[in-house]
């Protein structure tokens, strides 16, 4: 039985409802199998408030603009606002039927307020509807992400103010290269997190029109105030060209591009996570509250906190991937391939607030191991370039020189199996003559790291002044 009380039946000889939203067009009703690929509403019921709130907009603009009376939109506003206390109690219905979000909210608003719930609809259109819902979501989300975004900041800027002054090794190639402090490694992150937060502000920033009142496509007759609703709902201002308006979704790529570059940061902090707690390296340890242990192995403290973040990155690129392949090759405007875009959204959004929900966490709960990060800063004659930069400074001989020099002395010390530091006086005055006392000066990881005092180097004095940086930008 339909939902206006007459039986249909498709093509295969079973018996489906006609959906009464698309009005006298269709006769018989969908199969089973098209309610099922044509309905959103498992998903898209994410963007309730999103809906109601624009609904809100448009009710009170089309009062103001005359194009309904005083009295229907008196009712809509009160019919939504119990509409809202109903799904926020878990008392609301949504009916696969009624397709989405927007027809489910509709459809109930006229069972409570009769006739007047069907005047809503007036000057707008589901393509609208859905764009400007789907811009507020995205841009709430871009709020709550942000939010995550500073804690995280500051969590890494606290923790690196107070590894300001422990030195561990510095690598390239995953290979020793220079000695530097746990805090500048740590503002690394730091510096890739603003970015990112800057990212999202300019998606912010863009996504910010409001496409209510483009309609199906071409804009609407009706003498409506696109200015108003915009402004009502938050927007900087209309959007200029309706076809656009109603068939891009530019704004929730650029969204998923910001996310998939955040995610590969994380993935990277949570790949060294993973490094630095392995036996081998020991440079932190995490409680029990970030680590699992394994089923047949008692002794494994597994950081699968990390792995788990870093895997998340795929989810967070695959879902950019996917909504880029399913908008590739649409003609203007709107597609209902289009309905293939809030689900990787939504799923995207998840995962980053769960990746930097961990990775804050992390941040906050790591012991440094600093004798150990001590330990190995000192290996792999990693204060050869302070050799090679003395040999410029006090002896003037030509980078290329020293750096020649430099080659033959780490290539004895290995050969005799003794740091740099080890060699004698005499052993570096065979391969340079000029080489004086004074050279042991530098060759410590303690004055390597002290001298890096160049803006952006990794002096505790320079991490210092950046942590407290960063501390006083986040301060709430």
């Amino acid at each position: 039985m339909s939902v206006n009380g007459t039986a249909s039946t498709n093509g295969s000889g079973s018996k489906a409802s006609a959906n009464v939203q698309w009005g006298g067009r269709f006769a018989g009703g969908p199969s089973a199998i098209m309610q099922e690929i044509n309905a959103s509403i498992g998903f898209d019921k994410a963007m309730w408030k999103q809906d109601i709130a624009g609904s809100r907009a448009h009710a009170e603009m089309l009062v103001k603009s005359g194009i309904i009376d005083g009295e229907s939109g008196t009712a809509i506003a009160a019919g939504l606002e119990q509409i809202a206390t109903e799904i926020e109690e878990g008392r609301f219905e949504f009916s696969p039927l009624l397709e989405d979000i927007h027809m489910n909210i509709e459809a109930r608003l006229s069972d409570r307020i009769g006739e007047a719930g069907k005047r809503l609809h007036t000057a707008r259109s589901r393509n609208d509807q859905v764009a400007t819902d789907f811009r507020l979501w995205v841009r709430d989300a871009i709020d709550g992400v942000d939010a995550q975004i500073e804690a995280l900041i500051r969590s890494l800027a606290t923790r690196a103010l107070e590894y300001a002054d422990a030195i561990m090794p510095g690598f390239t190639h995953l290979q020793t290269a220079q000695p530097v402090t746990f805090g500048h490694h740590l503002l690394a992150y730091v510096e890739m997190l603003s970015r990112d937060r800057g990212r999202l502000a300019d998606a912010r920033k863009r996504l910010n029109e409001c496409p209510l009142g483009s309609a199906a496509l071409a804009g609407t007759s009706f003498p409506i105030d696109r200015r108003m609703t915009a402004s009502l709902l938050g927007f900087d201002r209309p959007t200029a060209n309706s076809l656009d308006a109603v068939s891009d979704r530019d704004f929730a790529l650029e969204y998923l591009s910001a996310l998939a570059i955040m995610a590969m940061h994380l993935s990277r902090f949570a790949e060294e996570v993973v490094i630095w707690c392995s036996s081998p390296f020991s440079f932190v340890r995490l409680s029990d509250a970030f680590t699992t242990g394994s089923s047949i192995m008692p002794q494994k403290r597994n950081p699968d906190a990390a792995e788990l973040a870093r895997a998340k990155t795929g989810r967070v690129t695959g879902a950019l991937v996917g909504l880029l392949t399913v908008m590739k090759g649409l003609p203007l405007a709107y597609a209902k391939d289009m309905q293939e875009d809030k689900e990787p959204v939504f799923e995207a959004t998840e995962a980053m607030a769960l990746t930097l929900a961990a990775c804050d966490g992390m941040v906050r709960d790591l012991t440094a191991n600093t004798n150990r990060m001590r330990e190995l800063a000192g290996s792999g004659f990693s204060t050869a370039t302070d050799l090679a930069d003395w040999l410029v400074r006090v002896l003037k001989v030509p980078f290329r020189t020293a750096h020649h020099v430099t080659g033959r002395l780490v290539a004895m010390a290995e050969e005799r199996g003794v740091d740099l530091a080890q060699l004698s006086l005499q052993d570096m005055q065979s391969v340079e003559a000029g080489i004086t006392a004074d050279i042991f000066s530098v060759l410590t990881v303690d004055a390597s790291v002290a001298s890096r005092t160049s803006e952006g180097g990794t002096a505790p004095s320079n991490v210092r002044a950046q942590a407290e940086k960063w501390l006083k930008a986040t301060e709430a």
